[in-house]
């Protein structure tokens, strides 16, 4: 077991880093027992598009709310799964959405992701002193070296990853074991999911995530650049 240290504690991207590195490779349910028991308010951040995450605490944790941003410009089937399992499993679900000055800047726009993600997400942990999210270093070399627990000094919190050592190996061998459904815009094709005017199915085989922003030379919305 990972020792704890009173929920009070203001962590240092020292101490973080020795967590960090006692926790490389535990299970993901001893991460988020770490991230429980030290960082009062934590949160999920989940996109669904997957369930790992998402299953991981709801059976582990339930009392940790899951936050889903909604940007205003997801895919219908992406807001319907999204209901359908808070439905099935009573999810403390956090819908959170952009502010009216994100109205002049629709999906694909300039600026749309500090508006519609970064913006609403920077609120919702304003009051909280961690975040857990479902980041894989495999999901793209800007993520590469995503550490399991950090320091986030974008939103000045601690940042948890509990699947980043993960493959999407692992993640599927996941979703068949527990019997999880498929986000549905996988049968389509879709490998990485986000908004709709800014999402394909892969441009470049073998790399998940060449769907998103395909054209720009955009990798990243902000939440997680490094």
């Amino acid at each position: 077991m990972v020792p704890t240290t009173p929920a009070s504690t203001t962590w240092t991207a020292q101490q973080l880093g020795e967590v960090a590195a006692r926790l490389e490779w535990a299970d993901p349910t001893e991460i988020l027992a770490w991230a429980v028991a030290n960082l009062p308010g934590v949160v999920v951040a989940a996109s669904f598009e997957d369930l790992a995450l998402v299953h991981l605490v709801h059976e582990g944790f339930p009392e940790v709310p899951i936050a889903f941003l909604d940007t205003g410009g997801h895919f219908p089937e992406t807001l319907a799964f999204v209901e359908d399992v808070r439905t099935a499993w009573s999810l403390p679900l956090v819908r959170v959405t952009p502010g009216p000055e994100a109205d002049a800047h629709p999906c694909g726009t300039e600026g749309c992701c500090q508006l519609r993600k970064v913006a609403p997400l920077e609120g919702l942990l304003a009051q909280r002193s961690g975040w857990i999210t479902g980041v894989k270093r495999v999901d793209a070399p800007t993520r590469a070296t995503t550490p399991v627990v950090g320091l986030d000094e974008k939103f000045g919190v601690v940042k948890v990853n509990p699947l980043a050592t993960w493959t999407d190996e692992d993640v599927l061998a996941y979703l068949e074991r527990h019997e999880l459904a498929h986000h549905p815009l996988w049968a389509q094709g879709y490998t990485s999911i986000g908004c709709a005017a800014v999402t394909r199915p892969p441009t470049t085989p073998g790399d998940r995530r060449s769907g998103r922003w395909a054209g720009s030379g955009k990798v990243e919305c902000g939440l997680h650049e490094l």
